[in-house]
């Protein structure tokens, strides 16, 4: 087998996502998915990483190349695989996916359990893509928001000690220095994700 496409969003999904598609009601047109912080050790969530991962994969189309390389793989794994499905993205959205997401803006801080993305299929053939693209979409969100919400609250707590023990809070954003890229950050806020079905 040659090399994966490291930017190939059909494979950018667990396993068991793949035969989602047979699972819903044939009636169905529209699924609606959130993603939220659950909880944890904090009250308040730093919301981060999304823009990233809208230009890195959901800017560029997907290819017949990109379903074939994936049909090869899911089958491979035993399970079935919609290629039906993908090819009418490519035919009728030039390979763009069909989803509408609506999110906070990034840097927002807000309660633990406010959603922070929903994602809706805008193509009512396609309704079975919403809560395929969510393993994608929590890999992309909730590592960097984890992450931001533990310097967040890092840095809260420096400037209290500076109000606390300094003539000036000067130099604030220079005391925290964050290594969050080398290692899993503890007590994260947990993904999780809900669908509503018309």
């Amino acid at each position: 087998m040659t090399d994966l496409s490291p930017a190939n969003i059909i494979l950018n999904a667990d396993s068991y996502k793949a035969s989602h598609f047979r699972q819903y009601p044939p009636e169905t047109t529209l699924v609606s998915s959130y993603i939220e912080a659950r909880g944890g050790e904090y009250t308040q969530t730093v919301f981060f990483g999304l823009q990233m991962f809208l230009q890195q994969y959901l800017s560029k189309p997907i290819t017949a190349a990109d379903i074939d390389e994936a049909k090869t793989i899911i089958e491979a794994h035993g399970l079935p695989f919609n290629e039906a499905g993908w090819q009418h993205i490519i035919e009728k959205h030039n390979g763009y996916l069909p989803l509408e997401i609506q999110a906070l803006p990034e840097g927002s801080v807000v309660p633990t359990q406010t959603a922070l993305v929903q994602v809706i299929n805008t193509d009512p053939e396609c309704a079975w893509l919403t809560s395929y693209i969510e393993t994608a979409l929590l890999r992309a969100v909730w590592y960097p928001t984890t992450v931001a919400t533990l310097s967040w609250h890092c840095r809260q707590t420096i400037q209290h000690a500076l109000m606390k023990t300094a003539d000036t809070c000067d130099g604030l954003d220079f005391k925290l220095h964050d290594f969050g890229a080398r290692g899993p950050a503890v007590k994260n806020p947990q993904p999780s994700v809900a669908q509503r079905i018309w």
